[in-house]
């Protein structure tokens, strides 16, 4: 097969296909939106080809016939038709109302001067836009094409201060609000950004959008499926492990048939062919680590966790739920959809190894504020565990518990320890790749956590005590529910060795624990 060129970082149309980079065709689908309706959003996280979407709208609406031959909608296609097109980004820093103005200004005026008008004199961006789609309409004769990239980057860039967000949003709502204002102008909108705002906070004046980010239809409209990794790559693919390409990459869902890879990390494995966090390293999730201390919340607490699609699909300044800042950024995916009566339910969960891996890492690090994560004392707890030393398996987590700042502990609710300090061995366990399973069902109730590794399985239940004293009695209470409740049962067909590790901490002293363990019977 003939090898092309690796389009990475690459979100123009026209170099992609006139330089012979390799291209995934989302053509068929561009075909079904355009027939289908003509007011859309779609969200999808960073690096997920959503610019290369819009540049591609861009060029078919101005007819640009000679960069879509041999691609799908080429024979179906009216080329003789063209059509202006306002495309904006906000792919820019923004910290207050006045900076999204000029910004905006500063676009709109480039659109007329390439157009040929002659230069108007509003003052204000929303008026600038209805005269010029009135202009470009009368011009053309033909309504104009509105594309919209990062719409959202304005209110995601003053989360750090809600009254910056609130402002930038306040400005944006009333700004898009025009477009559905000119309707007698406008022939296709396409607006696509990372976050969900709702239609009140966001779009109340502009409510005529169709929102297809959770449309089983188009799910694949960015990202690349297992097809295209195997036919439009196929010459790359020497070398590599397939399945280990599927296991690092592929995950992303929504509500689709196929799992999706980011093109990003799929491009850069091609290019430096090793497997590396390549999207994960790109981003900073300081903000989301932010929000979680904030309340008292684990990644443990959210990973394979059942919501409401309501809570997935909602976002905005005053009300961000964990769960919606984790799937629309990325670090969560639909992994099955459930009815429930008239509700639909979402389980979500890691996409994949690159991004349970790298989140776990960096949510320890950002625990420590340490340069170094600290994988000794993760290796040294899974040793201690797997040799039987529990006291030194205590010692070891009571030293690491010492280690994190007062702050995210003062942060924690204290009926929730338990939780808290099973989140913290969940990461450690989590960033050195052990096989590890919270909130593990069984047919009589939950074990807070078990570890299977190297033929050995370790079932662990958490307890908080009432003071140094009663340790012993949280212990005891431990090894009896795990008895009692059978956690052990559902491992008895692997035949490995069960382990139930008790671990107690003293409520007052906080960090202070005790372990304690025996070998499962199997009655």
């Amino acid at each position: 097969m003939i090898r092309k060129s690796l389009p990475i970082g690459i979100q123009d149309f026209e170099t992609i296909r006139s330089d012979n980079f390799y291209y995934v065709d989302k053509t068929p689908l561009i075909r079904q939106l355009v027939d289908e309706g003509r007011h859309y959003f779609l969200s999808r996280p960073r690096r997920f080809g959503k610019s290369l979407l819009v540049d591609t709208l861009k060029a078919l609406f101005e007819g640009r016939e000679e960069l879509f031959e041999s691609l799908d909608i080429h024979d179906q296609w009216d080329w003789s038709v063209t059509y202006a097109v306002v495309r904006l980004n906000f792919n820019s820093k923004y910290d207050t109302p006045t900076d999204i103005e000029r910004n905006i200004l500063t676009q709109l005026k480039a659109i007329e001067r390439k157009a040929g008008l002659s230069a108007a004199t509003w003052d204000s961006a929303t008026e600038y836009l209805f005269e010029l789609l009135d202009r470009l309409h009368h011009k053309t004769g033909q309504r104009v094409v509105i594309l919209v990239d990062e719409y959202d980057k304005p209110i995601l860039d003053g989360l750090h201060d809600p009254n910056v967000a609130r402002a930038n949003r306040e400005y944006l709502r009333g700004f898009y609000g025009m477009i559905k204002g000119s309707a007698e102008h406008v022939r296709f909108v396409f607006v696509t950004g990372v976050s969900m705002f709702s239609k009140v906070s966001l779009f109340s004046d502009m409510n005529n959008l169709k929102d297809i980010s959770l449309d089983p239809r188009y799910a694949a409209i960015c990202g690349y499926a297992d097809a295209d990794i195997d036919t439009v790559f196929a010459s790359e693919l020497d070398g590599l492990d397939r399945d280990m390409i599927r296991a690092w990459y592929n995950g992303y869902n929504w509500r689709g048939e196929a799992r999706l890879y980011n093109p990003f990390d799929v491009l850069l494995l091609l290019k430096d062919r090793e497997f590396l966090p390549y999207w994960f390293e790109t981003g900073s999730p300081s903000f989301l680590f932010e929000t979680l201390k904030k309340r008292s919340l684990s990644l443990r607490e959210l990973e394979n966790r059942m919501v409401d699609r309501s809570l997935v699909s909602k976002f905005d300044v005053e009300a961000i739920s964990a769960e919606a800042l984790l799937f629309q950024t990325g670090y969560l995916t639909i992994t099955e959809e459930v009815q429930q009566g008239h509700r639909t339910l979402f389980r979500l969960n890691y996409p994949n190894h690159e991004v349970k891996l790298s989140l776990n890492d960096a949510l320890l690090a950002h625990l420590d504020s340490f340069d170094q994560l600290p994988l000794d004392q993760a290796r040294s707890l899974l040793t201690f565990l797997q040799t039987h030393d529990y006291e030194a398996f205590a010692g070891e987590f009571y030293a690491y518990l010492s280690s994190i700042p007062y702050q995210w502990q003062s942060t924690a609710d204290l009926s929730r320890y338990e939780a808290w300090y099973a989140s913290l061995l969940h990461m450690c366990f989590r960033a050195i790749g052990v096989d590890v399973r919270s909130e593990d069902v069984s047919s009589r109730g939950r074990a807070d956590m078990v570890v299977l590794t190297e033929g050995q399985v370790f079932i662990l239940e958490f307890k908080m005590a009432e003071g140094a004293n009663a340790l012993e009695t949280a212990l005891d209470s431990a090894l009896a529910q795990m008895r009692e409740r059978g956690y052990a049962e559902k491992y008895w067909d692997r035949r490995e060795a069960i382990h139930l590790v008790a671990i107690a901490f003293d409520r007052e002293e906080r960090k202070l624990l005790k372990v304690r363990a025996e070998a499962a019977v199997n009655s």
